[in-house]
C-alpha cells in the first residue's frame, strides 16, 4: 500500500469516527431532560417521641409501689392484661407510663 492511500483510509476512519460521535452526542442531548429548578429540601419529618423502656415504667411503677401504692399498681398492670411488668406487650408501655404517673 503507498502512503497516500493509507493516509486516506485513516482520513476515512476518523471521518467515520466524527459521524459516530456526532450521532451519540446528538442521542444524548436529545435524552436530556430539561433543566428543572432547584429542588427544595423536604422539611426534617416532626420528631418522634422517644420510645419508653421497661426500665422507665419499671421505676415509676416501682417509686408508686413504694409509697404505698402497690394495689394500684397491680390493677394497673391487670388493665393491660398482665400479671407482672414483664409480661406487658411493649407497645403498651406509652400509656402505662402515664397512667402510673397520674397514680
Amino acid at each position: 500500500m503507498s502512503k497516500i492511500k493509507f493516509l486516506l483510509d485513516v482520513v476515512e476512519d476518523m471521518r467515520s469516527l466524527a459521524d459516530s460521535l456526532q450521532s451519540l452526542a446528538d442521542a444524548m442531548t436529545q435524552g436530556e431532560p430539561p433543566k428543572a429548578e432547584p429542588i427544595q429540601k423536604a422539611s426534617p419529618p416532626p420528631p418522634k417521641e422517644p420510645a419508653v423502656t421497661l426500665e422507665q415504667v419499671r421505676s415509676v411503677l416501682a417509686e408508686k409501689s413504694h409509697d404505698g401504692k402497690t394495689e394500684a399498681v397491680r390493677e394497673l398492670l391487670q388493665k393491660y392484661g398482665a400479671p407482672k411488668l414483664s409480661a406487658v406487650d411493649p407497645k403498651h408501655y406509652p400509656a402505662l407510663l402515664k397512667d402510673a404517673e397520674v397514680l
